[in-house]
């Protein structure tokens, strides 16, 4: 009988592209991710892998036992659940990765919220400004912010957000924006992970759309909505971002809110998870959970 815990490390393996990689998704050590790869193709009498010096990938075999053991190992984690769940709540492992910024002040307390309500729940949250990829991540459930690109994963949204363009008061005395064109000119401090951080469709005062666009690169460019905040309070210049994150800023003074008359597009915030014939019930839990903490449940 096939080993289910072999399953996964194989399936680890492939995932990650490597024996290290798939170690400390795992919590192994590469030797015993090793000994148990031999053993299964051992099991099977096939090669599942081909090693090079760089990079372990899978067979024409292999990536067929690749499939079908990911299927396997989501029906054995279904009934598991389903079995304890009728009797002491969610269990296991519940990986989740956000923005630092947004995970800090919305998610992690909505997880908390969770698992203490689901003591025999476990939960890992990774904080990163990059998207990362849910599978070879081995991530449940991922919070991605703005415009989402076209993807094989599940999406739900859960709320929309406002951005709003900023600046400090020191700036503003230097450069004052009273009108659109002025905030064309401003001297921009613009997020490196959008194709396009300069250009937006904005809704001026009558009710009209109109395209908007720096006139100049933007002076400055940061990878987290963090930096681009830090960077518009030391004056360097002028940040779109999102009003939950400067709201603290604009109460205090630090930063100025430009052209509260006109409306940027709002911005979508989306649960994430791959798609599988059963979404676990951890998951569904979790999503739920923030929808009702936010208040929409689109």
């Amino acid at each position: 009988m096939l080993n289910l815990q072999r399953i996964e490390i194989f399936v680890a393996v492939v995932d990650a592209g490597s024996f290290t990689g798939a170690a400390q998704t795992l919590g192994l050590t590469k030797a015993v991710v090793s000994v148990n790869i031999k053993q299964l193709e051992a099991e099977l009498a096939v090669a599942l892998l081909t090693r090079s010096t760089r990079r372990v990938s899978a067979t024409e075999a292999g990536e067929r036992f690749y499939h079908q053991g990911r299927r396997l190992l989501q029906d054995a984690a279904r009934v598991l659940e389903e079995v304890r769940g009728n009797h002491a709540g969610l269990r296991g492992l519940l990986r989740v990765t956000t923005t630092p910024e947004y995970g800090a002040r919305v998610v992690v307390p909505a997880l908390a919220a969770l698992r203490a309500a689901h003591p025999l729940l476990r939960i890992q949250h990774v904080a990163s400004s990059q998207s990362d990829n849910l599978i070879s991540g081995r991530f449940d459930l991922a919070i991605r912010l703005g415009q989402l690109a076209d993807s094989t994963h599940h999406a739900r949204l859960i709320d929309h957000f406002a951005i709003v363009p900023v600046a400090s008061p020191a700036y503003l005395r230097a450069h004052p924006v009273r009108q659109l064109a002025d905030l064309a000119e401003a001297q921009w401090i613009a997020h490196s992970r959008l194709t396009a951080p300069l250009s937006w469709h904005v809704t001026t005062p009558a009710g009209h759309t109109v395209a908007f666009e720096a006139q100049s690169p933007a002076a400055i460019v940061a990878d987290s909505a963090a930096s681009l905040l830090a960077f518009a309070q030391a004056g360097a210049g002028v940040a779109l971002l999102p009003d939950w994150l400067v709201r603290e800023a604009l109460a205090d003074g630090t930063l100025v809110a430009l052209l509260p008359d006109h409306g940027f597009p709002r911005q979508g915030i989306y649960a994430v998870y791959p798609h599988t014939r059963h979404v676990p019930e951890k998951v569904r839990t979790a999503i739920d959970l923030l929808c009702a903490r936010l208040g929409h449940a689109a």
